[in-house]
């Protein structure tokens, strides 16, 4: 496992972004674990999250794209630091945009759409935090494809939770792939995150205990990716 990857999962942890035990999801199903990407609210943790997802999308896509597009509402400040990190890390200006819940019908900005306006031309990155069915992407790439004559590399995302998507038979990210034609990956996956934890401390305590880790292997029994 990569470097950043480990540190990734440990930063999710440490930021209590990715807590274990009990939670209902958007989609109904019990989770024996959650990921709240709202929980990221410093400057410290906002920047190291910029990095963390400039480090995979380089690592994934490379640089041969134009703009960051993060879906509302969570994936508005994940586009907007990815794109600082993009230029400290690797001096490459890229654009960011988002699109709004509601349109805008008033002033210099009004429209569907924050930040950089879509171009004819523009190659797209996709920006989540985490991609549970796939149903957020239903939304959204029409919202894209309509603006502009745009192409979309691809998906990023902080977590592939390796469960089945809407589907249920293949994974989220696979679903996505199959049904737009562009690639869905994630900085980690939850198979990365237990091998990473599993009865090791984060700040003097074990994350993943046996007792968790068996509710996690029972929770994929029933949702996991076959």
């Amino acid at each position: 496992m990569e470097q950043y990857k480990q540190e990734f999962i440990e930063f999710m942890v440490e930021s209590e972004v990715l807590k274990f035990g009990d939670f209902t999801l958007k989609s109904g199903r019990k989770s024996p674990f959650f990921m709240n990407a709202g929980a990221y609210v410093t400057g410290s943790q906002l920047k190291r999250l910029g990095e963390y997802y400039a480090k995979a999308i380089h690592n994934t896509y490379g640089d041969d794209f134009d703009v960051l597009f993060g879906p509302a509402y969570k994936g508005i400040p994940i586009s907007v630091v990815t794109a600082i990190a993009y230029s400290e890390l690797y001096g490459k200006e890229v654009r960011y945009c988002s699109d709004r819940k509601e349109e805008k019908d008033h002033g210099a900005d009004k429209g569907s759409f924050l930040g950089s306006k879509l171009k004819d031309g523009d190659r797209v990155v996709m920006i989540e935090d985490v991609t549970t069915s796939g149903k957020s992407m239903e939304e959204t790439v029409p919202k894209v494809k309509g603006a502009a004559d745009v192409e979309i590399v691809g998906l990023m995302v902080s977590l592939n939770r390796m469960e089945v998507g809407l589907g249920g038979v293949k994974g989220a990210l696979d679903e996505v792939k199959e049904k737009y034609g562009f690639d869905a990956n994630a900085i980690v996956t939850m198979e990365e995150v237990v091998e990473c934890l599993h009865n090791k401390e984060v700040n003097g305590k074990v994350v993943i205990d046996d007792t968790i880790k068996a509710a996690i292997d029972a929770y994929y029994e029933q949702y996991g990716v076959k």
